[in-house]
Protein backbone atom coordinates (compact mmCIF):
# COMPACT_ATOMS: atom_id res chain seq x y z
CA UNK A 1 0.00 0.00 0.00
CA UNK A 2 1.56 3.21 -1.05
CA UNK A 3 2.01 5.76 2.24
CA UNK A 4 -0.79 7.99 2.67
CA UNK A 5 -3.32 6.00 1.16
CA UNK A 6 -6.76 5.07 2.22
CA UNK A 7 -7.83 1.92 3.57
CA UNK A 8 -10.23 0.18 5.95
CA UNK A 9 -8.62 -0.14 9.69
CA UNK A 10 -10.38 -2.05 12.75
CA UNK A 11 -9.46 -0.14 16.18
CA UNK A 12 -10.95 -1.49 19.11
CA UNK A 13 -11.37 1.04 22.17
CA UNK A 14 -11.76 0.20 25.81
CA UNK A 15 -13.40 3.02 27.92
CA UNK A 16 -15.01 3.46 31.14
CA UNK A 17 -19.14 3.10 30.66
CA UNK A 18 -20.18 6.50 30.98
CA UNK A 19 -22.81 8.60 29.40
CA UNK A 20 -21.56 10.52 26.67
CA UNK A 21 -18.57 8.31 25.68
CA UNK A 22 -20.14 7.00 22.70
CA UNK A 23 -20.73 10.13 20.93
CA UNK A 24 -17.22 11.98 21.91
CA UNK A 25 -15.90 9.25 20.50
CA UNK A 26 -17.50 9.12 17.23
CA UNK A 27 -17.70 12.78 16.79
CA UNK A 28 -13.81 13.02 17.19
CA UNK A 29 -13.76 10.74 14.21
CA UNK A 30 -16.58 12.69 12.11
CA UNK A 31 -14.80 16.21 13.26
CA UNK A 32 -11.69 14.68 11.69
CA UNK A 33 -13.06 13.64 8.24
CA UNK A 34 -13.15 10.15 8.69
CA UNK A 35 -15.92 7.79 7.50
CA UNK A 36 -17.07 5.46 10.19
CA UNK A 37 -17.74 2.17 8.20
CA UNK A 38 -19.00 0.57 11.37
CA UNK A 39 -19.51 0.99 14.90
CA UNK A 40 -20.35 -1.44 17.84
CA UNK A 41 -20.05 -1.04 21.72
CA UNK A 42 -20.99 -3.92 24.10
CA UNK A 43 -19.85 -4.96 27.81
CA UNK A 44 -16.73 -6.43 28.55
CA UNK A 45 -16.03 -8.95 31.55
CA UNK A 46 -15.37 -6.31 33.68
CA UNK A 47 -19.17 -4.01 33.97
CA UNK A 48 -17.68 -0.60 34.27
CA UNK A 49 -16.39 -1.21 30.61
CA UNK A 50 -17.40 -1.34 27.77
CA UNK A 51 -16.23 -2.27 24.02
CA UNK A 52 -16.09 -0.25 21.19
CA UNK A 53 -15.29 -2.06 17.71
CA UNK A 54 -14.78 0.69 14.78
CA UNK A 55 -14.48 -0.06 11.56
CA UNK A 56 -13.04 3.45 9.72
CA UNK A 57 -11.93 4.33 6.05
CA UNK A 58 -9.21 6.63 5.80
CA UNK A 59 -4.80 6.83 6.13
CA UNK A 60 -2.56 6.07 9.03
CA UNK A 61 -4.19 5.66 12.17
CA UNK A 62 -1.53 6.76 14.19
CA UNK A 63 -2.72 10.75 15.43
CA UNK A 64 -6.45 9.49 15.61
CA UNK A 65 -4.70 7.17 18.54
CA UNK A 66 -3.30 9.75 19.70
CA UNK A 67 -6.23 11.58 20.16
CA UNK A 68 -8.36 8.98 21.37
CA UNK A 69 -5.84 8.57 23.93
CA UNK A 70 -6.52 12.51 24.67
CA UNK A 71 -10.25 11.51 25.71
CA UNK A 72 -11.13 11.19 29.43
CA UNK A 73 -12.70 7.94 29.73
CA UNK A 74 -10.50 6.17 26.97
CA UNK A 75 -8.71 3.15 29.09
CA UNK A 76 -7.10 1.24 25.61
CA UNK A 77 -6.68 1.35 22.10
CA UNK A 78 -5.75 -1.34 19.63
CA UNK A 79 -5.68 -0.92 15.93
CA UNK A 80 -5.73 -4.86 14.10
CA UNK A 81 -3.60 -5.26 11.53
CA UNK A 82 -5.06 -7.24 9.19
CA UNK A 83 -5.45 -11.04 9.97
CA UNK A 84 -4.56 -10.24 13.85
CA UNK A 85 -8.26 -10.28 15.12
CA UNK A 86 -10.86 -12.23 15.61
CA UNK A 87 -13.69 -10.62 13.59
CA UNK A 88 -17.57 -11.27 13.60
CA UNK A 89 -20.60 -9.76 12.01
CA UNK A 90 -23.95 -10.92 12.03
CA UNK A 91 -27.19 -10.25 9.42
CA UNK A 92 -30.61 -10.34 9.27
CA UNK A 93 -31.69 -11.04 5.36
CA UNK A 94 -35.28 -11.38 3.93
CA UNK A 95 -34.85 -12.95 0.69
CA UNK A 96 -37.96 -13.34 -2.28
CA UNK A 97 -38.98 -16.64 -1.76
CA UNK A 98 -41.67 -17.73 -3.73
CA UNK A 99 -43.20 -21.31 -2.87
CA UNK A 100 -41.28 -23.70 -5.60
CA UNK A 101 -38.05 -21.89 -4.88
CA UNK A 102 -38.03 -22.57 -1.18
CA UNK A 103 -35.82 -25.72 -1.01
CA UNK A 104 -33.24 -24.31 -3.72
CA UNK A 105 -32.90 -20.83 -1.32
CA UNK A 106 -32.84 -22.93 1.43
CA UNK A 107 -30.18 -25.12 0.21
CA UNK A 108 -28.05 -22.62 -1.16
CA UNK A 109 -28.26 -20.77 2.50
CA UNK A 110 -27.23 -23.89 4.22
CA UNK A 111 -23.76 -23.95 2.47
CA UNK A 112 -23.08 -20.95 4.88
CA UNK A 113 -25.09 -22.46 7.53
CA UNK A 114 -27.82 -19.54 7.39
CA UNK A 115 -31.18 -20.42 9.79
CA UNK A 116 -34.12 -19.53 8.68
CA UNK A 117 -35.84 -17.44 11.38
CA UNK A 118 -38.91 -16.47 9.92
CA UNK A 119 -40.91 -17.94 6.82
CA UNK A 120 -43.65 -15.70 5.27
CA UNK A 121 -45.64 -16.11 2.28
CA UNK A 122 -43.21 -14.88 -0.06
CA UNK A 123 -40.28 -14.54 1.77
CA UNK A 124 -37.95 -16.25 4.34
CA UNK A 125 -35.67 -14.04 6.35
CA UNK A 126 -32.48 -15.43 7.74
CA UNK A 127 -30.30 -15.12 10.13
CA UNK A 128 -26.12 -15.36 9.86
CA UNK A 129 -23.27 -14.14 11.96
CA UNK A 130 -19.28 -14.98 11.08
CA UNK A 131 -16.71 -12.95 9.09
CA UNK A 132 -17.18 -10.05 7.35
CA UNK A 133 -16.46 -11.39 4.25
CA UNK A 134 -18.68 -15.02 4.45
CA UNK A 135 -21.96 -12.80 5.17
CA UNK A 136 -20.71 -10.64 1.72
CA UNK A 137 -20.85 -13.80 -0.06
CA UNK A 138 -23.95 -15.05 1.17
CA UNK A 139 -25.75 -12.29 0.06
CA UNK A 140 -24.44 -12.71 -3.24
CA UNK A 141 -25.86 -15.96 -3.55
CA UNK A 142 -29.39 -14.31 -2.26
CA UNK A 143 -29.16 -11.46 -4.57
CA UNK A 144 -30.46 -13.19 -7.96
CA UNK A 145 -33.03 -14.02 -5.59
CA UNK A 146 -33.82 -10.93 -4.41
CA UNK A 147 -33.04 -9.33 -0.97
CA UNK A 148 -35.46 -7.50 0.52
CA UNK A 149 -34.64 -6.41 3.18
CA UNK A 150 -30.99 -6.42 5.17
CA UNK A 151 -29.91 -5.52 8.24
CA UNK A 152 -25.94 -5.92 9.76
CA UNK A 153 -24.55 -5.32 13.04
CA UNK A 154 -21.80 -3.41 13.54
CA UNK A 155 -17.89 -5.36 12.99
CA UNK A 156 -16.58 -7.07 16.58
CA UNK A 157 -13.06 -7.49 17.13
CA UNK A 158 -11.16 -9.24 19.59
CA UNK A 159 -7.22 -9.64 19.43
CA UNK A 160 -5.95 -12.84 18.63
CA UNK A 161 -4.58 -14.74 21.52
CA UNK A 162 -0.79 -15.15 21.43
CA UNK A 163 0.41 -19.41 19.99
CA UNK A 164 2.98 -20.52 19.85
CA UNK A 165 5.60 -21.29 16.40
CA UNK A 166 3.45 -24.16 15.16
CA UNK A 167 -0.28 -22.06 15.48
CA UNK A 168 -0.96 -24.30 18.90
CA UNK A 169 -0.27 -23.49 22.60
CA UNK A 170 1.39 -25.84 24.56
CA UNK A 171 -0.37 -28.20 26.71
CA UNK A 172 -0.19 -27.08 30.14
CA UNK A 173 0.98 -30.80 32.77
CA UNK A 174 -0.40 -31.08 35.86
CA UNK A 175 1.62 -33.12 38.42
Amino acid sequence: MRPGSISQHVITVLVEDKPGVLARISSMFARRGFNIHSLAVGPTADASLSRMTVVVDGPEMEQIIKQLYKLVNTVKVTEHPMGSAVEREVLLARINAEPSRRGEILDAARIFEARAVDVGKNTITFELSGEPGKLSDFLELMAPYGIVDLVKSGRIALGRDPKSKNGFRPQLRTA
